[in-house]
């Protein structure tokens, strides 16, 4: 079900739909009496009886991957090409050769490249046994990317070491599963990248999409796994028949995930203007240090176009601008950007599934879906609350003045002290962060955006400045742990408060005091006609109360 956010509900009356979907999905297969020893060795007297097992033999069942893997792909005429160490033009590449027949299923390209891997080497003792060792090191050796085309999921890739315990990784996407169901159902679909835009039924497709995440979600992805994994890989290394005898079978775990919610402006400009205001009001408070924008040929259209009478799209190459709003977390990543003519989306990627917190195995992604969901809903709750940052007198009179938590008097936040401010910024770039921050994430935080300045700035110092923060109700603790959140209402004051300190009262402060002599300049930003105009009233005003020199 789709959970509302305090930014769609705010721009909501310039929206004409919105949808949430899975995006990239990459699962790990692994035999778990693999990753023993013992269970090796288990494994292999099940699949050899009375073979001792040695590292010839182990590179044996390597090679006989390579070589019925390359007899394949001569057999059937599927291209077999070598990739480079770290080249992550795989998923392009296969997109070329993938085959323009609607009806083909099946393997369509084989990529090869040195990826590390578990290799145990077998070594003999001196009492003649057989002793595994598990490298600490894994080695680089050569995996095989496997593209596959399926007729639920379309284009997805599994790429498997062809050395025992042949460990896998599968990587699909939600969003080609919602085409291919939104196909069967003849719900209309305009498609840019891994994008539906406008002129897509958003609300069929969030419906479909819906599908994805619960129990439901999970059994079709455990089907096609299980569909592809053994007849079109493992087959290389064991046939059927091995399979059943030795009791091999994939255990699988989340590794990777990706989800985002998408809104569809009514005109791609109001997009632009929502868009482009947010990024110049929370771009500094949120510490977005760089900005990626791709122009594109075209301006936003002012008007929704009409369709053009076709249920499915395929946009190749946009040619509207585009701009990366993206902030990072250890291995989380919360991306905003436009897409096409009139979508707004935002994206949680999770480079390691283990930053979420709550279990790997694959049995669990319904719940890692629900997290990621969340997560995205309390980031555009935090940009939304930086967005629209306000203050009024009364809290500006009560934040100096001095606190009482429980029994103990606590200092006030006072922030025309250098340090205040340093903490407030800190904290505020500091909110959108899902688990929370600790004392030390702050002092590290402050560290790096002053530098030098605040370098004797530790967390005691910053356990300290957040007792004063959780007096004004500003931050909160999250339940029993060391970790603390901003409050909406807190992002919403400070940022108001630096707002205007650092882009309304200095500028025109500088300009009253300081006024420059001589021409003006001939072509004026908007922003300095007002603020000159501010700076000719506010000497005014200044005269008037007979505080101006």
């Amino acid at each position: 079900m789709l959970t509302s956010d305090d930014f769609s509900t705010y721009v909501a009356d310039l929206l004409c739909g919105t949808y949430d979907c899975v995006d990239r999905i990459s699962v790990r297969g692994y035999f778990p009496l693999g990753q023993t020893s013992g269970g090796l060795l288990t494994w292999w007297n099940e699949l050899f009886p009375n073979t001792l097992l040695t590292q010839q033999r182990l590179r044996t069942l390597a090679g006989d991957f390579a070589r019925r893997v390359h007899a394949y792909a001569r057999k059937h005429k599927i291209a077999l090409r070598y990739f480079a160490i770290g080249d992550k033009t795989k998923h392009a590449q296969a997109e070329k050769l993938r085959p323009v027949d609607p009806k083909f299923r099946g393997v369509f390209a084989i990529f090869v490249a040195k990826a590390p891997a578990l290799v145990w080497q077998a070594k003999n003792n001196r009492d003649g046994k057989v002793v595994l060792r598990r490298p600490k090191n894994w080695p680089l050796v050569y995996h095989y990317h496997f593209h596959i085309v399926d007729p639920q999921w379309g284009h997805l890739t599994i790429k498997v070491s062809g050395h025992p315990p042949f460990g896998l990784q599968i990587s699909l996407n939600g969003h080609e599963w919602v085409k291919r169901q939104a196909q069967k159902q003849a719900i209309s679909w305009v498609k840019e990248g891994n994008c539906f835009v406008g002129g897509s039924d958003l609300a069929g497709l969030n419906r479909l999409a819906e599908q994805l995440d619960g129990a439901r979600g999970l059994a079709r992805l455990a089907q096609v796994v299980d569909r592809w994994v053994y007849s079109a890989c493992l087959c290389f290394a064991l046939n059927r028949e091995q399979q059943q005898r030795s009791g091999f079978r994939y255990a699988y775990s989340c590794y990777q995930l990706e989800y985002s919610r998408n809104l569809l402006f009514k005109s791609g400009r109001q997009l632009d203007e929502v868009y482009q205001g947010l990024i110049d009001r929370t771009r500094r408070l949120l510490d977005v240090p760089r900005l990626k924008t791709i122009f594109g040929r075209k301006q936003r259209p002012s008007k929704t176009q009409a369709r053009d009478g076709r249920l499915e799209k395929i946009i190749e190459r946009s040619v509207y601008d585009l701009t990366v709003f993206k902030v990072h977390f250890g291995k989380l990543t919360l991306k905003m950007y436009d897409k096409g003519d009139r979508v707004l989306r935002v994206e949680i990627i999770v480079n390691n599934i283990e930053e979420l917190r709550c279990g790997k195995r694959l049995e669990k992604l319904p719940g890692m879906l629900q997290r990621l969901q969340e997560m995205v809903v309390a980031f555009l709750g935090i940009v939304q609350a930086a967005h629209l940052s306000f203050v009024d007198g009364q809290q500006l009179d009560a934040l100096a003045a001095p606190s009482v938590r429980g029994t103990r008097r606590t200092a006030g936040v006072d922030l025309q002290k250098s340090r205040m401010r340093a903490v407030a910024e800190a904290e505020i770039a500091l909110a959108a962060q899902p688990e929370g921050f600790s004392a030390a994430d702050l002092a590290e935080r402050v560290r790096a955006q002053k530098g030098r300045a605040m370098a004797s700035y530790a967390a005691r110092k910053a356990a300290y400045d957040l007792h004063k923060l959780r007096g004004k109700s500003l931050v909160e603790r999250i339940g029993k742990t060391r970790c603390y959140r901003m409050r909406r209402p807190g992002i919403r004051t400070l940022a108001a408060l630096l707002i205007l300190r650092e882009q309304v009262i200095k500028p025109v402060l500088a300009g009253v005091c300081r006024p420059k002599r001589g021409r003006p300049p001939k072509n004026l930003d908007p922003l300095d006609v007002h603020y000159q105009k501010l700076k000719v009233e506010m000497l005014a005003t200044l005269r008037t109360l007979k505080i101006a020199a």
